[in-house]
């Protein structure tokens, strides 16, 4: 019979707690506004990179307030007609904005991501942008960056051919089938049409490389497939820019920017 000393027992229960710790799932970041009801579970959710300027945090969490109110208003007559629609619990929505790049110190590209599930086969996720002008303290278009972002103009005739061929090289890359029909169609030279859209991070510092075009699931293809980003690159558009545009792109993607968002 051999004694275990007390020391040994402690080390070995920190090793133990150490070790479940390393795989116990990360804990969920503490949202900026909830509301939970036996109708709705809403969140909005604000990053640290927001969160660190009032303007724009101010401004996210009242039009994610506002959303959720929306929600709530929509999902109360529902549950009044047929509670059975939430036999699973109330419906769940989840909004977060999370800032994707900034240029210039001064344009501050958001992606906003809707979550939400009401008993259906699977969860909905949206994808949504926002582009920010820390100057102005207001969103802003990518309208000021070209010369003309008129319906089917040559610059977004151009930006549509590079989306189109971003997101077949990335299907060939998950090794996905691309018959092309659907998604191509829904993709048009109009900037409310071709999707969100943030201003990609470059190499070089204060500058960005191009445009990301952020497609959710069920956009270009199948559910399963998940979401997909389309980069644009700078250098295929510079005949289009305006001289604020020429100021703000330059430089190259950095490499493994692609896997930031998946």
């Amino acid at each position: 019979m051999f004694l275990i000393s007390r020391a040994t027992t402690f080390a070995f229960l920190a090793g133990l707690l150490a070790f479940s710790a390393a795989f116990a799932e990360p804990a969920k970041p503490k949202p900026d506004f909830a509301v939970k009801t036996k109708v709705i579970d809403g969140q909005i959710l604000l990053d640290a990179a927001i969160k660190a300027d009032p303007k724009l945090a101010e401004n996210c969490l009242a039009e994610g307030k506002k959303w959720i109110s929306e929600q709530r208003a929509e999902a109360e007559p529902e549950f009044k007609s047929d509670p059975e629609l939430f036999r699973s619990g109330p419906w769940t929505y989840e909004r977060s904005y999370a800032a994707d790049s900034l240029v210039s110190e001064r344009y501050v590209s958001v992606l906003r991501t809707d979550y939400s599930y009401t008993g259906g086969a699977h969860p909905n996720t949206e994808i949504d942008t926002i582009l920010w002008d820390k100057a102005q303290n207001k969103r802003i278009s990518i309208r000021p960056f070209f010369t003309d972002l008129a319906d089917g103009s040559p610059a977004m005739q151009a930006m549509v051919r590079g989306v189109l061929a971003s997101l077949k090289a990335e299907k060939k890359a998950r090794g996905t089938e691309d018959d092309g029909e659907d998604y191509v169609k829904s993709i048009e030279p109009k900037l409310l049409k071709i999707g969100p859209v943030t201003l990609a991070r470059s190499t070089e510092a204060g500058k960005s490389a191009g445009l990301i075009f952020h497609y959710a699931p069920y956009a270009v293809g199948a559910y399963a497939e998940g979401s997909y980003d389309a980069f644009v690159p700078w250098q295929s558009l510079k005949p289009y820019l305006s001289a604020e545009g020429a100021a703000i792109f330059g430089g190259e993607r950095p490499k493994g920017d692609d896997e930031r968002n998946k």
